[in-house]
């Protein structure tokens, strides 16, 4: 150990570094990750958080926003700081950056959240490699999603991340159904387009599960998603497992490229953001750019 400063890191362009944030929230006090005036969201709570300790406003950028109610085991985001920022975190403390950034941001999310305070945590800072981006690298999201569909499986305890459906779903014939929507396609039906954005992903994974105690696991990954796509998936999913449809009404809907009145969104508690994937620290700038142009 020395009592020297630490050497400030080498920035990148504008004099900025990027750092690297891992988070991990409780969705149901918030009304979702993005900012909303007069409104408690999580990306709100972080700026805060980040702004008591920086002491200037600090803007958060996501892999992913997620709607209101739903949680988050590996979120991934990124915010810039100055090389003095980054080494002032120390306030004369002989640590890392990271590590005293992580637990001092840590105590204040404890203090903005106040009676919420474990809601939101975060579980690792790191610098980020050149060219990162927290949306723009990202390789692919993963979601999953919980389904009780028998009264037995209706745990009080669990009742705020899992479905409680109300008619047994048929699991084989939900993956059958799900099988024909994996690759490069257009979601058109399964979203809420925004102005200007593309509506074509790559689902890459979405498959059903019935664990041995009964409860039925959603795993859905892509390469990105369109505003409440897993939600729609899931939610035209059960109605094939119910027997309302049949299994290549999935599909159908797909090649149609409309919403209509069957459209369902499924409630947002049992969705929770599992992971997001980079590729090595060499390939982030090049990822960014590709998924830019694609977006464009």
């Amino acid at each position: 150990m020395t009592d020297q400063e630490p050497a400030a890191p080498v920035p990148r362009g504008g004099g900025l570094l990027r750092v690297r944030l891992e988070v991990g929230y409780d969705g149901g006090p918030f009304s979702g990750w993005g900012v909303q005036p007069g409104l408690r969201t999580v990306q709100g709570t972080v700026e805060e958080a980040l702004g008591m300790l920086i002491r200037r406003p600090i803007r958060v950028v996501v892999a992913g926003r997620t709607d209101a109610g739903v949680h988050a085991r590996g979120q991934v985001a990124h915010c810039d700081l100055t090389p003095q920022e980054w080494v002032g975190v120390l306030r004369g403390q002989d640590r890392e950056p990271a590590a005293a950034l992580l637990r001092r941001l840590r105590g204040a999310l404890s203090k903005v959240l106040g009676g919420l305070s474990g809601a939101v945590e975060v579980h690792a800072v790191a610098l980020a490699p050149v060219g990162f981006d927290a949306r723009f690298s990202a390789l692919w999201r993963r979601y999953s999603y919980r389904i009780a569909d028998t009264e037995r499986q209706w745990d009080p305890l669990l009742r705020h991340n899992t479905l409680w459906y109300q008619k047994a779903l048929d699991v084989q014939r939900m993956n059958t159904s799900a099988r024909a929507l994996l690759g490069i396609q257009d979601f058109r039906s399964y979203c809420k387009p925004r102005d200007g954005a593309t509506t074509r992903r790559e689902l890459q994974r979405f498959e059903f599960v019935r664990g041995s105690d009964g409860i039925i696991t959603v795993t859905v990954q892509a390469d990105a998603f369109c505003h409440n796509m897993v939600r729609s998936l899931v939610g035209a999913a059960v109605q094939v497992g119910e027997g309302l449809e049949s299994p290549e009404w999935l599909h159908e809907r797909l090649l149609a490229k409309a919403r209509d009145a069957k459209s369902r969104l499924a409630p947002p508690h049992p969705l929770t953001l599992e992971e997001v994937r980079y590729p090595a620290a060499a390939d982030v700038q090049a990822r960014q750019e590709l998924t830019r142009a694609r977006r464009a």
